[in-house]
């Protein structure tokens, strides 16, 4: 995919995660959940003029390098290093992009919101599919384009019917 001067290989990369990702790739942290991310953050992106490259890259990176499901401090870190040892050989980024893919990867699991909005539509894209593990996503820490899809993504994230999300019938 050309994006300006930038690429990304998408198939190339996609696969070589799945080849080292060491939890179940249909867990709550493997491809269905970087599909939503991703989906959730290219529509962002479109809306905020956020960076679509690095939202869609962070999309498939963010979680690659957890250990465990429910609690692991430090796959933040490894992915954000991952991703740095990936530029140039299925995206390229130049150094502030790169910086600041590694720094939305290394964060988003630390309660944090962004002044950037190419940071904040990436941890957006995640926190809008925290309904998978039951949350709904809480809107202090979303963006007011991402407040808009809370109950959207908490359907498709649960794989429940909107209307019954918003009270109607099944």
């Amino acid at each position: 995919m050309e994006l300006g001067s930038e690429f990304l290989d998408r198939i190339g990369l996609i696969n070589e995660i799945r080849e080292r990702f060491v939890l179940d790739l249909h867990g709550i942290h493997g491809i269905r959940h970087w599909a939503r991310v991703r989906r959730h953050g290219l529509r962002l992106a479109e809306q905020t003029g956020a960076n679509a490259l690095i939202v869609e890259l962070f999309a498939f990176l963010h979680d690659s390098c957890r250990l465990n499901e429910y609690s692991d401090a430090g796959h933040g870190d490894r992915a954000a290093d991952y991703a740095m040892s990936l530029n140039t050989r299925y995206f390229e980024l130049g150094r502030t992009d790169l910086e600041k893919l590694c720094y939305a990867i290394r964060h988003h699991s630390d309660g944090m919101i962004s002044e950037d909005r190419t940071i904040q539509c990436c941890w957006d894209a995640d926190r809008l599919d925290l309904g998978r593990v039951g949350y709904v996503p809480d809107p202090f820490y979303l963006s007011e384009v991402a407040h808009g899809y809370i109950s959207e993504a908490y359907a498709w994230s649960r794989q429940t019917p909107l209307s019954v999300i918003r009270g109607g019938g099944t």
